[in-house]
């Protein structure tokens, strides 16, 4: 199978891209997989850092306002999904995959043209608009919240299937979780609340616990907290004012990033971040109860929506980015620590939004539209012209398979 995977932006886009790339790969060891990506965003590192190739064309996000800035994005993204389509024409995929960012418009658009079958995946509870308008061309709609469905009215195929994330539950026992503790510099006498904003690190929850931290509030709880990369050395100007060296917090392990995530998140009593679409899914996963700070300036406040569907499983709490402050984030973290049985229960109520074998869900769905689905579409078609692409595309996978078929000897 040929595949080309459009992501960009994000690590909540990039690295499901990247989840769905090594699912194929699994199944079908000489696929072909390629990215598409933009020069801005994190995909430049991600991708070719997992073995895979990355086109990059360029794309923005378009406002409604009229304007000098607006018609210049306007123009780039018309030009990328003229790339687009040479891209795909030269590389000629069976299937085009949108794993989110704004190249999925240009990208499946272009696909759309060459008559190639589309997949789009959404990660978040309410789709945004791009999505909404996108799901139209698109063959199915992966979607990774029930909720998500009931927003989405021109998909010709939606189905459910979760997010893939790398992090999976582990179960550590008592002696590892010490050693673990021990590295880090800490104990297992006191609740682990394990802090972190993003891969870019994130101001407000930042400047919240450096407050904490300079006023000691965290006597009754340790904190491992992941400031991001860039934010490191401010953080650390900033304790180093209040006589506090960066390397000997009490009760708190300071990291720029942390790359044992998986242990950390499945060791630790309560989780304090962001609530992108990725971020959600592995706190369900690895069942844990949350202190969600939505990220206020993504989509239409797409985290919040997130985070409200978790608080309303009973599942988290939710600070929004406006009203995070030193007291409150310390109360909150305070008030949930001191009953572990409702953090345990907490944690369970996480577990239900987990989906268990997301990569194979998608997997199956993308591989190939099946010829009989394509009958089925065909059957459905709103026009003469669906109704021959559809067609055209049961023809052409029935080819393919008697030719799978014949090279396996099984004529």
């Amino acid at each position: 199978m040929k595949v080309i995977i459009a992501a960009a932006g994000t690590g909540g886009h990039i690295n499901p891209g990247l989840a769905i790339a090594n699912k194929i790969k699994e199944e079908e060891k000489d696929s072909e997989i390629i990215f598409i990506g933009t020069t801005r965003g994190l995909e430049n590192d991600l991708v070719p850092r997992a073995g895979y190739k990355l086109k990059t064309i360029e794309a923005y996000g378009l406002s409604k306002k009229i304007s000098i800035d607006n018609m210049k994005k306007m123009c780039e993204t018309l030009k990328a999904t003229s790339k687009a389509r040479k891209i795909i024409k030269e590389f000629k995929p069976d299937v085009v995959i949108g794993a989110g960012g704004y190249i999925c418009g240009p990208v499946v658009w272009a696909a759309k043209k060459e008559n190639i079958p589309v997949a789009l995946h959404e990660s978040n509870a309410f789709p945004g608009k791009a999505v909404k308008f996108l799901a139209k061309k698109a063959d199915v709609v992966l979607i990774s919240f029930e909720e998500a469905r009931e927003r989405i009215h021109s998909a010709k195929k939606i189905v459910f299937t979760g997010t893939p994330v790398k992090i999976q539950k582990r179960e550590f026992s008592s002696e590892q979780k010490s050693k673990i503790l021990n590295e880090l510099g800490l104990s297992g006498k006191l609740p682990i609340v394990l802090i972190f904003g993003g891969s870019q690190g994130a101001q407000k929850i930042n400047e919240a616990v450096i407050g904490i931290l300079k006023e000691k509030l965290n006597q009754k709880y340790q904190i491992v907290w992941a400031t991001g990369p860039k934010q490191f050395d401010i953080v650390k100007e900033e304790l180093k004012k209040s006589s506090i060296d960066i390397e000997k917090v009490q009760n708190a392990k300071i990291l720029p990033y942390i790359y044992n995530m998986e242990e950390l998140i499945n060791i630790c009593d309560l989780v304090v971040c962001r609530s992108g679409a990725m971020t959600i899914t592995e706190i369900a996963i690895v069942q844990k109860p949350a202190i969600f700070i939505p990220l206020p300036s993504v989509g239409a406040n797409r985290q919040e929506d997130n985070a409200r569907v978790m608080e309303k499983l009973g599942a988290a709490k939710v600070i929004l980015n406006s009203e995070i402050n030193k007291e409150k984030l310390n109360s909150y973290i305070n008030e949930m620590i001191k009953d572990r049985a409702q953090l345990s229960q907490m944690g369970k109520l996480a577990g239900k939004q987990a989906t268990q074998n997301v990569e194979e869900k998608i997997y199956e769905e993308i591989k190939c539209l099946e010829p009989e689905d394509t009958l089925q579409l065909t059957l459905e078609a709103d026009s003469e012209e669906q109704r021959e692409f559809y067609q055209m595309v049961g023809d052409f996978l029935l080819q393919k398979r008697q030719k799978q078929v014949i090279a396996r000897n099984l004529f």
